[in-house]
């Protein structure tokens, strides 16, 4: 049975959780784990080794009769309990997530909150999760019944970012639990102590033993969790580049994967533009735009363009960056140094190529990493700050001269995650659903909208797959049919 470490007495054990028993060995590396604004040491996580992995997979894969035996109402009471252990945590894990990620606080409180929803919503679904009648009453059917149950595909690997350290590790384990699904996560280095907690707390629920394993490790023990023939599907969320390699090297799987973006918005004529500013410019640079569906391309038709560019660099000058402990600030640190340097790097390019600033360009904390709200205009389809993922606090305004050129503009990318759409005609509204390539459309709201129970997902280098609970589940599952 698994044990309870005595040290350090804090929420997380700087522990693996290994087929129900926490493991302080590893190969001998560790993960240091840093305060995102301070830069003080949390944690130092031992690495697992391959043969700690292999131990994770193959308990995983000996749980799965375990899990098939549970009732849909015992694994719902499972995630019932998750939830309420972290409403009874939520303001230790807030403070844990706005240190080792470097959230904001305001963001941190949603995102727990979320998290909560996540689970109670798994946990409904869990319940009411079927099969499907299929129609037989012709041709050769005649007389015949027919339908649907659906069954888990089996171990999922559930590999996970650093920026949602709880809810977006949650759309993976909520889904998987509720449909019956043994999950081996390994979550972000960067932000890997919420996974800790979660495992605590599963340690705690009643899920049969080897049904949940998380590890920090090294990259050639986590591909070793993608590429096992006893893994049955692949649950990535990253970024593209990795998203596809992981893809390439997975064999057989079903996959999810949620990769990056470079989120438009379009504002039409019409609209309130003072209210249009106001949520655009939060959505492009709440936790300093480290989500994938922030705003990132602002297009505005040109007969409101220069009225709502000055409102928007109005907005920008109230938004206030530092540390994320502060109620007030929007605008925390960059994840580390390196991204850091990056998303300076590419505002300087595009300076340099000849777009003009109209906020931000600078640092406004180089010792701690925090990157000041930045909006440029006159980018060209090639700079980065246009075309690939900034992944930080920085967006374009651009003018385009109708509705029409705005969503050939938004649709002028690689990506197609989500995008935004302030709009009063419904024949743009109907248009935009339409004709834009991407997984989803917000209107009246910036892409960054989401509710954890929606179909969630992107097309072209966005990714593959829906998330979202009850979306997540069926990719979790197959429908095997019955005729009689």
């Amino acid at each position: 049975m698994s044990h309870t470490l005595t040290a350090p007495p804090v929420l997380y054990p700087t522990a693996n959780f290994i087929n129900g028993r926490w493991s302080e060995d590893g190969d001998g590396t560790f993960n240091t784990v840093l305060d995102k604004y301070k830069g003080t040491k949390m944690a130092r996580l031992p690495n697992a080794t391959a043969a700690q992995m292999e131990e994770a997979i193959a308990a995983a894969y000996a749980s799965r009769d375990a899990l098939k035996t549970m009732t849909a109402g015992g694994r719902s009471k499972v995630l019932e309990q998750l939830a309420d252990k972290i409403a009874q945590h939520e303001l230790e894990i807030v403070d844990l997530i706005v240190t080792e990620a470097g959230k904001p606080r305001m963001a941190a409180q949603i995102e727990v909150a979320r998290s909560i929803t996540t689970l109670r919503t798994a946990a409904a679904e869990a319940l009411r999760f079927a099969g499907e009648m299929t129609p037989m009453d012709f041709g050769g059917g005649v007389g015949k019944t027919a339908f649907t149950k659906r069954f888990p595909v089996g171990v999922i690997a559930a590999i996970t970012p650093f920026n949602f350290p709880l809810n977006l590790v949650l759309h993976k384990v909520a889904p998987a639990i509720a449909v019956g699904c043994p999950v081996v996560l390994k979550p972000s280095p960067q932000s890997p102590l919420c996974s800790l907690v979660l495992g605590r707390f599963i340690e705690w629920s009643g899920l049969p033993m080897g049904a949940f394993s998380v590890l920090t490790c090294n990259v050639p023990v986590a591909e070793k969790l993608v590429t096992d023939e006893r893994v049955a599907m692949l649950s990535f969320t990253g970024s593209d580049k990795v998203g596809w390699h992981l893809k390439n090297i997975c064999g057989k799987k079903k996959l999810a994967l949620e990769l990056g973006g470079n989120a438009a918005v379009i504002i039409d004529e019409g609209v309130d533009p003072a209210a249009a500013a106001k949520t655009v410019a939060v959505g492009a640079n709440v936790y300093a735009g480290q989500t994938c569906i922030s705003t990132q391309r602002i297009y505005v038709v040109k007969s409101v363009f220069a009225q709502f560019r000055d409102l928007l660099v109005k907005e920008y000058a109230a938004l206030k960056a530092g540390d994320p402990n502060d109620a007030s600030v929007t605008v925390g640190p960059i994840i580390d140094k390196g991204h850091f340097e990056r998303i300076a790097s590419w505002v300087d390019e595009a300076v340099e190529g000849g777009a003009q600033l109209l906020a931000g360009g600078e640092p406004v904390d180089a010792t701690r990493n925090v990157y000041a709200a930045t909006l440029l205009t006159g980018t060209k389809r090639d700079m980065k700050v246009n075309c690939a993922e900034v992944f930080g606090p920085v967006a374009i305004l651009e003018q385009v001269a109708d509705f029409s050129e705005a969503i050939a503009q938004v649709n002028n990318s690689t990506y197609g995650l989500q995008a935004g759409v302030f709009t009063d005609s419904v024949a743009n509204m109907k248009r935009a659903h339409d004709e834009l390539e991407v997984g989803g459309i917000i209107i009246g709201n910036v892409p960054g909208f989401r509710i954890d129970s929606m179909p969630y997902g992107g097309i072209k280098d966005s990714g593959l797959g829906r998330e979202g609970v009850k979306y997540a589940m069926e990719e979790m599952s197959e429908p095997r049919l019955i005729v009689f």
